[in-house]
């Protein structure tokens, strides 16, 4: 273990040892912003250095979508994984898992922001105005169902608010990560898409600067928070304690050289991310009213439901809200 740990984390760490006879590899699930081999050489040095840790092997689980990364965690094949806020949500619902921290960028920000982008030389795709237009007949990048920046941000905040469809309002839907969106744009094949500043100004700007620089900003979302990092909440305690301290002390403690090389490391990962801060279930409380927000407008909007059913549905949603914002406003403020 080259990284000294000090005081009280010495101690958790110490008493913090991984039980071979119940874990003996940990699977890290990645979602599928780009393809599997970009983000398999940005996270492996990582992944190298969780292991060395932690003293068992450290192993990457890609799935083609974000859906089986939860559907790994829901079956105790992904024990810790890398979610967006959106995907985050479904795993904590629907699979077992548990945010534990939060990505942060390596300038200290606390979030990040959804786009929609079209190609640059497109005269007629300026505005958010422009790709509501359901009289061009349009061909749309549409992100992954499980995106929050891809899907559930610009689902409520372009769509949903202006009652649009865009299976309705457009020629072609494709559903697809940021990267494949970004060059699709960038090769004209389709007319605008959904991606996030993640992938486009500190991915792409950066691997394929020929292709970036063929891509507008046409819309920008408000803030979104930073990824979540998540576990399955049945992992033995002991072994929660070590992912942690791994986590917490990563980029901050050790000689001066090792916290380079961690940062180093971090810079190279998604959007560039600096230390880990601490975080938990909470942090989804935004992305829940959000979706929250997004199937009231869809169910007020719905004209096969009866007055009556639409009303109890609503009713149930507002419900829901007011019981988020209670807990929200019991938080801590920073």
């Amino acid at each position: 273990m080259k990284r000294m740990l000090l005081g009280g984390i010495a101690a958790l760490a110490m008493t913090a040892s991984v039980n071979a006879e119940e874990i003996t590899e940990i699977n890290f699930g990645i979602i599928s912003t780009e393809s599997a081999a970009a983000l398999e050489e940005s996270f492996g040095p990582f992944l190298e250095e969780m292991e060395e840790f932690l003293g068992v092997p450290v192993r990457a689980f890609f799935a083609q979508d974000y859906a089986g990364v939860i559907e790994g965690m829901r079956f105790d094949e992904v024990d810790v994984a890398w979610f967006g806020n959106k995907s985050a949500m479904e795993a904590v619902d629907r699979a077992g898992g548990e945010i534990f921290a939060q990505t942060i960028k390596d300038t200290g920000e606390e979030g990040y922001y959804s786009l929609l982008i079209a190609h640059a030389d497109r005269a007629d795709i300026n505005t958010i105005e422009d790709v509501l237009d359901c009289s061009k007949g349009l061909t749309f990048g549409n992100g992954d169902p499980n995106s929050t920046s891809g899907f559930l941000v610009p689902g409520y905040y372009v769509f949903a608010l202006n009652n649009i469809d865009p299976n309705e309002c457009y020629s072609r839907v494709l559903n697809s990560n940021h990267e494949t969106n970004a060059l699709a744009v960038a090769n004209e094949q389709i007319d605008f898409a959904t991606n996030n500043t993640e992938s486009m100004y500190a991915r792409l700007a950066k691997s394929r600067p020929e292709d970036a620089a063929k891509i507008k900003e046409v819309w920008r979302s408000p803030l979104i928070p930073s990824d979540p990092m998540v576990w399955r909440a049945n992992l033995p305690q002991d072994v929660k304690n070590k992912i942690y301290t791994f986590f917490m002390t990563y980029g901050r403690i050790g000689s001066e050289e090792d916290i380079k090389e961690d940062r180093e490391i971090l810079a190279n990962l998604s959007d560039g991310w600096g230390p880990f801060i601490p975080s938990s279930n909470a942090q989804l409380y935004p992305i829940r009213q959000l979706a929250l927000f997004r199937d009231k407008l869809t169910i007020q909007a719905d004209d096969t439901l009866k007055a009556e059913e639409k009303e109890t549905k609503v009713q149930e949603i507002e419900a829901e809200l007011a019981e988020l914002e209670r807990l929200s406003a019991e938080l801590p403020r920073k």
